[in-house]
């Protein structure tokens, strides 16, 4: 059985992610199934880093499907050409938004999310998910999450 993460509050934003990234590559390390890691990885980011949902959508079927996520329920398929998610999808780059209302498109899943990050999952050049992760706050997220996150979408690259 898994122990719980360990990621003290008080620590700056990097120092929590310089804590968690480490812990997740051993809580994943040795497991070969792909939704087995990312459920864990989504649940210990949520915990980890206190955000309002975490959630994968997986390249299949012509579109964006719901994979494994923390937090309220979400929109289950998304067109690759809409919302934030299908923006990542389609330009294959990380898109930070610091106000979800003003993203051109932006699909509400939830009237909470205030801001997001999204970043693809590549792999020999073709998208096989978008990870994407909202906050109920405006401008939560940043270069120092882009950074440590686009890390944290390599380990994911390297589970295909």
């Amino acid at each position: 059985m898994a122990e719980s993460l360990i990621v003290d509050a008080t620590l700056s934003k990097e120092e929590k992610y310089k804590s968690l990234l480490p812990q997740l590559e051993a809580l994943t390390a040795g497991e070969t199934d792909l939704i087995a890691n990312l459920s864990n990885l989504v649940a210990a980011l949520k915990q980890g880093m206190g955000f309002f949902w975490v959630g994968v959508y997986f390249n299949k079927e012509d579109q964006l499907v719901l994979g494994p996520f923390q937090g309220p329920v979400a929109c289950t398929r998304i067109p690759y050409h809409k919302g934030v998610c299908g923006a990542c999808y389609t330009r294959r780059e990380t898109i930070l938004v610091p106000d979800v209302e003003a993203f051109p498109g932006h699909i509400a899943c939830s009237s909470a999310s205030k801001s997001e990050i999204v970043l693809p999952v590549l792999k020999d050049g073709e998208v096989k998910l978008v990870f994407d992760i909202d906050s109920d706050k405006l401008n939560d997220f940043d270069e120092t999450d882009q950074h440590y996150l686009e890390q944290l979408m390599q380990l994911i690259a390297s589970w295909y």
